[in-house]
This record gives C-alpha cells, sequence and structure tokens, in this order.
C-alpha cells in the first residue's frame, strides 16, 4: 500500500473518512428484475462480495438467515456486506424459482443480465450488483456492518435518488463506457450506504470506536497508510501521542486485541489481497510488508489465514473470508 493522502499541517485526520475513501469496489455482476406476480430467487454465496438491491417499482423482501427479513419498497436500498447466500421475494413465504444464476435471463452483456417473470399479480422492478472489494481498511470496515444493512428512501435521501436514476439509465441504454460508468456509481452507493448506517451508530468500542478516538485513530490510520513500516507498541504509541504503557492498555481495552496483534492482521489483509490471483509474489509481499524472510512471512500469514500464500496466489480473493 503506498502513501495515497498527503498530510498538510492544517489537515484534520479524519480515520473512518479515510477508510470510507480507501473503499473500492470493483463491478462483478448486475442485474436488472422485472416480475410479475409471486416470485422469489436464491442469491448464492459470493465470497468476499458486496452485494446490493435496489427496488424501482413495487416491492421485495431480502432475507439473510439468522435476521429479520427486511422490506423494501421503491427508493429502498439493501446491502449485503460480506458475501453470504440469501433470498429475494415478492412476498415472506413465496416459494423460491430456484438459484438466479441458473434462471433462464438476457445477457446485455458478459457482466450485465435482464431476469423477466411473468405471473398474475403486482410487479416489481430490481436493480442488484454484486461487488468485490480491494483493500484492507475497506475489508475492516465492512466486518463491522450487520447481515443486512437497509438504507430506506428517507435516509437516503436525494443522493439516493439520483443515483437511482444515473444507474438505471447506463443500464438500461447499453453505451460505450457504461460498465467503467456503472461500477462507479455503484461504488458511491456502496459507501453512501455504509456512511447512512455509521452515522446511526453510537460505538465506542472495536475497531469503529477506535477510528473515532482521536488518538487511536491516529494510529491506525498510520498503520493502514504504511503496513510494512517496523511498527512497535512504541511507534504506534508515538503517533498517537501517548506513552506506551497507556496506548497499549487503551487500544486493547477499546479495539479488543493488542495493538501488534493487530498490525499483523492488518498486514495479512493487505497480503491476501497483493497475492490474490497471483499480482504479486510471495517474496515481493513479504518485503513489502517489513518480514526479513519469505519463511517468517509464510508462517505469519498461515497462522492468521489458515492457508499458506502460495494457496492464495492459486485461490479467488474470496478466501480473504478466513481472516479475522
Amino acid at each position: 500500500m503506498s502513501q495515497s493522502v498527503v498530510d498538510l499541517p492544517w489537515t484534520p485526520i479524519d480515520p473512518v473518512g479515510e477508510a470510507l475513501h480507501h473503499l473500492r469496489v470493483t463491478g462483478v455482476f448486475y442485474s436488472r428484475t422485472e416480475a410479475d406476480g409471486p416470485w422469489a430467487v436464491e442469491m448464492p454465496a459470493f465470497g468476499d462480495c458486496v452485494s446490493f438491491h435496489v427496488v424501482t417499482v413495487g416491492e421485495a423482501w431480502v432475507e439473510v438467515e439468522g435476521s429479520p427479513p427486511v422490506r423494501l419498497v421503491p427508493g429502498d436500498l439493501a446491502l449485503v456486506p460480506h458475501g453470504r447466500g440469501h433470498l429475494l421475494r415478492s412476498a415472506p413465504g413465496v416459494p423460491s424459482l430456484g438459484r438466479v444464476d441458473e434462471l433462464p435471463q438476457e445477457f446485455l452483456s458478459p457482466n450485465y443480465t435482464v431476469l423477466r417473470h411473468r405471473g398474475i399479480g403486482a410487479r416489481v422492478e430490481l436493480i442488484c450488483g454484486v461487488l468485490s472489494v480491494d483493500g484492507s481498511a475497506s475489508r475492516l470496515l465492512l466486518e463491522l456492518l450487520p447481515s443486512v444493512v437497509h438504507v430506506d428512501s428517507r435516509q437516503g435521501g436525494t443522493w439516493m435518488a439520483a443515483m437511482l436514476a444515473l444507474t438505471t439509465e447506463e443500464l438500461t441504454h447499453a453505451r460505450p463506457g457504461g460498465a467503467a460508468i456503472t461500477t462507479r456509481l455503484a461504488d458511491i452507493l456502496v459507501i453512501q450506504s455504509i456512511r447512512t448506517w455509521l452515522d446511526a451508530q453510537q460505538v465506542t468500542t472495536g475497531w469503529l470506536g477506535a477510528m473515532r478516538d482521536p488518538q487511536l485513530g491516529a494510529a491506525i490510520t498510520a498503520v493502514h497508510r504504511e503496513p510494512g513500516r517496523p511498527w512497535t507498541v512504541a511507534t504506534m504509541a508515538h503517533e498517537a501521542a501517548m506513552s506506551r504503557s497507556a496506548f497499549s492498555a487503551r487500544f486493547t481495552d477499546i479495539v479488543g486485541e493488542p495493538a501488534m496483534q493487530y498490525v499483523t492482521r492488518v498486514r495479512m489483509h493487505v497480503a491476501a489481497d497483493r497475492l490474490g490471483y497471483g499480482r504479486a509474489t510471495v517474496r515481493e509481499v513479504a518485503a513489502e510488508l517489513g518480514y526479513d524472510s519469505e519463511a517468517s512471512f509464510s508462517r505469519a500469514y498461515k497462522r492468521e489465514v489458515g492457508v499458506s500464500p502460495g494457496h492464495s496466489r492459486r485461490a479467488p480473493v474470496g478466501h480473504l473470508a478466513a481472516i479475522g
């Protein structure tokens, strides 16, 4: 991870804002659903991907196992942030037509389809997306979210209406560059949804509590900016303008884990991103993250992730779900 934020004397540190700034999504798949009458489809698990569903006409229900069903009406958005399989229904109890990726649909591009279901009853139209997420701070932020993040049209306000109108336009009228624009719009939809959820939280512990703490947040932000720096409790305490002992105790108390354990976890998130799909060698990643040898890095990686770095180079980035 390179230094991407320039520190100026008058620039206040906003760690939560910076985490949102570094949240980057890549469009994997988009779908528009047009359905009449009773219907239900199964959304399969997608590794570390984030799914979103927006109702533009009618109503629909999002159901994730272990969580109460969420009702969506026009202008509402549901975010399923942990890649979990879930159900979309016209109403609770409606039997499933099957997995969405196995149902007949019209492919307007390799990554965009229209799913139509003809029945007798009320009509519903949805826009859905599946997005992959990059970045260690992004993943740690997503870990905080519940199984479903529901942003209703009142919370979303004018920004939601504007984004939905633009997204619908791009998905409905295919034009050159449409895929790139749709992904950028989806990026904003996800970030705004998470920001809306964060604004409603009164959290003083855990990662979010630490990020909102001016001193701990400064140290955590520095770690995310330079994960390969030779971090110690003392150097993190210096970033927080605290004594070593006070910083160590406060970090563990608020975050729920020791500072250096957190540093290791961040490094392994970064490593898994870099190794995914063989984008970097194990030796390169070990050097970038400050490890003296490939062997010591490999031991730390396997201890944290549960698989070897070599395995991660051959596996999709979805293996990151094992971290944390």
